[in-house]
């Protein structure tokens, strides 16, 4: 609940607009979830593909006894195990892109060779690296997150291969800048990861951190200046104007509103209803059925919220539960606008996967006749949204189809 969208919707109400919300990355080095109770699932490091080997048993028979702990991953034999993206990749292997794996870890998990107690889970092997490198090198470069996965899972990674499966954990889009990065409301600036600006339809491992870095010590002090020059000689601003009062008035009526819902549900529920529907229909695998039954179901969800959401305690007091409450209701909203853009977009590229759009081997099919444009959703009101498209021009690259094979 820390890091989220509130401020960057709350922008997004008054006029900036919200650029490329359907880009979605997965990150596919992720404990498995074991029950319904969990929120999210703790991200492993990317770095364990360079020297770990991901697969599945070959036999569905062998996924079946170890789902059922009849067997461990070290019983299944060498012939029997499906390192199934050095199967299908051969040129990149385990270090396919995040968005490449994740899909891959899926799709046989969905096929029945899924490992755990779930069954949603595939294999990360550190047996070959150890036995080629040394135990001690494997411990060097990895032993803090072995130690955070055998605390987590109680069980030796060393001795036993680790357990993953993808989760969310990005989004590229964010509040459209442009190349000073002033959003489309006057002088209100957008940095870091609160803007689209440095990321297409996929992202790269630490640009984040880049792009914050950036943003703030490279760019901004040299862009925002050219605003702040046009208004050196506007005098200091009182708080006395209507301006003011009406955005107190209005956080004032959204506190007494979420208080006087007084339902029987608590906001934990509403986050994780969102959560299933966002993950199911609008996760790593999306298409038009999926994404128009999210977008009915998140009305509904959004409805009910405001009818039946229990908020404890009072508006008067330090309220965790109160400010949890408005962080869901943004989420509420901010998840069907990134279902519209991605039933919106007719193509799969990075982080947006669309089922009806892929090649014969099941890699994305883009469209770059039609799709080759930034989304730029500007808001009208609850539900509803209009587009605008900035085209995307290429002119020192040559734009072409990534294969991995």
């Amino acid at each position: 609940m820390g890091s989220n969208v509130s401020v960057c919707w709350q922008v997004f109400k008054k006029g900036a607009w919200f650029a490329n919300p359907c880009f979605t990355q997965i990150h596919p080095t992720c404990i498995p979830v074991h029950g319904d109770y969990q929120s999210k699932l703790t991200l492993m490091s990317e770095s364990l593909r360079n020297d770990g080997r991901i697969w599945v048993p070959k036999n569905k028979e062998d996924a079946e006894k170890h789902r059922k702990r009849l067997i461990k991953a070290k019983d299944i034999k060498e012939e029997d195990r499906d390192y199934y993206l050095e199967r299908r990749y051969p040129a990149y292997g385990n270090l396919v892109p995040r968005d490449v794996a994740s899909r891959a870890a899926k799709e046989r998990c969905d096929a029945g060779y899924g490992v755990g107690d779930t069954g949603l889970a595939v294999f990360l092997d550190f047996e070959e690296s150890i036995g080629r490198l040394g135990k001690h090198v494997i411990e060097e470069r990895y032993g803090n997150l072995f130690q955070m996965y055998e605390k987590i899972v109680d069980e030796n990674p060393y001795e036993n291969p680790m357990m993953i499966y993808p989760a969310v954990h990005y989004t590229m889009g964010g509040i459209w800048v442009d190349y000073e990065l002033m959003t489309t409301i006057p002088g209100l600036y957008a940095l870091g990861e609160a803007n689209f600006s440095d990321h297409g339809a996929n992202r790269l491992g630490a640009s984040a951190l880049m792009q914050g870095l950036a943003d703030g010590y490279f760019v901004l002090p040299y862009t925002i200046q050219n605003y702040l020059a046009g208004e050196i000689q506007v005098p200091r601003m009182a708080t006395d104007k209507p301006e003011f009062e009406e955005a107190e008035n209005s956080v004032k009526m959204r506190i007494r509103r979420l208080m006087e819902v007084k339902g029987t549900k608590s906001v934990d529920h509403f986050h994780k209803e969102l959560g299933k529907i966002m993950w199911e229909y609008v996760g790593m695998g999306r298409n038009e059925a999926g994404l128009k039954k999210a977008i009915a179901l998140i009305r509904a969800l959004r409805a009910e919220f405001w009818k039946d959401v229990r908020i404890p305690g009072s508006a008067e007091e330090m309220n965790p539960e109160l400010e949890k409450a408005g962080r869901v209701a943004d989420f509420l909203e901010m998840g069907e606008l990134l279902a519209l853009d991605a039933l919106n977009r007719n193509e799969s590229c990075g982080g947006h996967f669309r089922e009806e759009y892929q090649t014969e081997e099941g890699e994305c099919l883009r469209n770059d006749q039609d799709y080759m444009y930034v989304a730029a959703w500007e808001y009208l009101r609850e539900g509803e949204f209009l587009l605008h498209k900035e085209p995307l021009k290429y002119e020192e690259i040559e734009v072409k189809q990534r294969i991995y094979k």
